[in-house]
């Protein structure tokens, strides 16, 4: 299973919001490459890096991802304000090896579909969702899309991969949605799901591998202590169940 340990970034600086609440942010005094270094040092391979301040079009990051894709050799998957082609060669040439597409893959399907077919295996459907409907710029907006029906119209046109947070969940501490990953699982073949929100414990990653999920999003639980970077890696160690 891939252990992702994430990053979230305003004004060039590691945050954690509680529920996608802009207002109740938490801080952390340390640089964002010393961050990311910590993890490259314990053998973790990957990065989820977002930009909170590009999602709600208030600035740009992307010369932290770049800094941190220069100078470590983890693979950074990156998101927070992806609209247009622009956007995605930009994180690409920035050092991004995927980038997550939440936004536009709402409003404008059709253009995220051949942004798939341009670069294989790089785009992964961004489903951060409310009561189970997706929400957008950077968790402001809901819409009616139910998550199972939009990750399913992007998987028949060849975007397998998908970043699923229960907003609700997210900074929380709650455990994750862990019914919601299995329903997903099961009703759709073929997808690659990546768990996101609420991790709190060890014991949730063991519950999250043995339900099937090719990966899983740490965030606050890592920065809060409660899960060490050993308990981390030793996760990555897991066989899916």
């Amino acid at each position: 299973m891939r252990v992702i340990p994430a990053m979230d970034i305003i004004d060039g600086s590691p945050v954690r919001l509680a529920a996608g609440d802009y207002e109740c942010k938490t801080s952390y005094s340390v640089s964002a490459l010393d961050v990311a270094r910590r993890f490259e040092d314990a053998g973790l391979e990957y990065l989820h890096l977002v930009d909170l301040d590009a999602a709600i079009g208030k600035g740009s990051n992307l010369k932290i991802l770049e800094r941190i894709a220069t100078s470590t050799s983890l693979t950074v998957d990156f998101g927070g304000g992806i609209r247009k082609e622009e956007d995605v060669r930009r994180a690409f040439d920035s050092g991004a090896a995927k980038v997550n597409i939440g936004s536009a893959a709402v409003k404008n399907p059709q253009a995220v579909i051949d942004w798939g077919r341009k670069y294989p295996h790089r785009i992964i459907l961004s489903s951060d969702a409310r009561n189970g409907r997706i929400a957008v710029s950077g968790w402001t907006e809901n819409t009616d899309i139910e998550v199972e029906s939009f990750i399913g119209s992007f998987l028949n046109n060849g975007i397998n991969e998908a970043v699923v947070t229960d907003i609700s969940k997210d900074g929380m501490l709650s455990g994750p949605s862990f019914s919601l990953y299995q329903s997903l699982l099961e009703k759709l073949p073929g997808l690659i799901l990546i768990a996101s929100g609420g991790v709190s414990s060890f014991e949730d990653l063991v519950k999250l591998n043995s339900i099937g999920v090719d990966g899983v999003i740490v965030g606050k639980a890592y920065y809060e202590g409660l899960i060490t970077i050993e308990k981390l890696k030793e996760a990555a160690c897991l066989q899916k169940g």
